[in-house]
C-alpha cells in the first residue's frame, strides 16, 4: 500500500548522473509534453505576468532554479517578447547533461544563459534577480533541506518568487497511471512521475514552510492538475504599481 501521509524519500531515476544524455532528453521531452497537456507551464507564466504588471520595470532578470531542459525559460522569454519588455533569463541546474540539452534547445534565445549550480549552496551575491522560479524542482528535495534554499531564494529575488509544484494525492497518483499509459513514452518518466507525486506536498506543509519566512508575503493556491502555485512577494522595490 502506497503511503501518502508522509513525503516519499526514494530518488527519481532521472536524477541518476549515469543516465545517458539521449535518454535524459527523451525523459525531459516527456515531462514537457505532460506540462503542456495539463497546463502546468501556464500556471507559472500567469504568475510571472502578474508580478511584472504589479512591479513595472523596463527590464527583468528572471532566474529558474532547476531549469531542466530550459523549456520554462524559453516560454518566459516568449512572454517578455510579447509584452515588449527586456528579459535576461538565467537557468540553474546541477545536471551538466541537462544543461547541455538546454543550451542546444535555446540557440534562438540569446536572452538565456545557463549555469551549473547546487541549489543548496547558492551564492546570493552572484545570482541576484527580480523574479525567481522553481517549477517542479522542490519535490526533489527532502523536507529538512527545503528551508535552507527558500531563505536563500528570498535574498536573491527583489520582486518575488514563483514556486509551482505537485500536490501529494492518491487521486493524482491513480489518474497519472492512466495518463502515462497513453501520453508518456519513456519508462523513466512513467516511473518518476509516480515518485514525484508521492514526493509532492500538502497545502499544510507548504504553509509550514511559509511560516519560517515571516517577512515575505505569501499566496498558496491549488491549481489543476493537482498543483500548488506559491507566490512570494519579497517587496524590495521602492515603488509598487497597483
Amino acid at each position: 500500500m502506497t503511503n501518502f501521509l508522509e513525503r516519499n524519500r526514494d530518488p527519481e531515476l532521472m536524477d541518476d548522473a549515469n543516465v545517458a544524455v539521449h535518454t535524459l532528453k527523451n525523459v525531459l521531452d516527456d515531462l514537457d509534453r505532460t506540462n503542456s497537456l495539463l497546463g502546468g507551464n501556464s500556471i507559472t507564466l500567469k504568475a510571472v505576468e502578474r508580478l511584472i504588471k504589479d512591479y513595472k520595470q523596463e527590464s527583468y532578470t528572471i532566474l529558474d532554479m532547476g531549469c531542466g531542459n530550459g523549456n520554462m525559460l524559453r516560454e518566459i522569454v516568449k512572454l517578455g517578447r510579447s509584452l515588449h519588455i527586456n528579459i535576461e533569463a538565467i537557468g540553474i541546474d546541477l545536471s551538466q547533461k541537462g544543461l547541455e540539452i538546454a543550451k542546444a534547445a535555446s540557440t534562438d534565445f540569446p536572452e538565456i544563459r545557463y549555469l551549473k549550480q547546487d541549489i543548496l549552496a547558492l551564492a546570493p551575491d552572484d545570482l541576484k534577480c527580480d523574479i525567481l522560479l522553481c517549477t517542479l524542482t522542490m519535490h526533489h528535495f527532502y523536507s529538512e533541506n527545503i528551508p535552507i534554499f527558500l531563505k536563500q531564494f528570498t535574498k536573491l529575488a527583489r520582486i518575488g518568487i514563483v514556486i509551482n509544484d505537485l500536490q501529494r494525492s492518491v487521486l493524482a497518483y491513480q489518474l497519472f497511471k492512466g495518463f502515462s499509459a497513453i501520453f508518456i513514452r519513456t519508462n523513466i518518466a512513467k516511473h518518476d512521475g509516480l515518485i514525484s507525486i508521492k514526493s509532492g506536498f500538502t497545502k499544510a506543509e507548504l504553509q509550514q514552510f511559509a511560516k519560517d519566512l515571516p517577512t515575505v508575503e505569501h499566496s498558496i493556491q491549488w491549481k489543476w492538475a493537482f498543483r500548488y502555485i506559491w507566490i512570494m512577494r519579497t517587496q524590495r522595490l521602492n515603488t509598487v504599481y497597483e
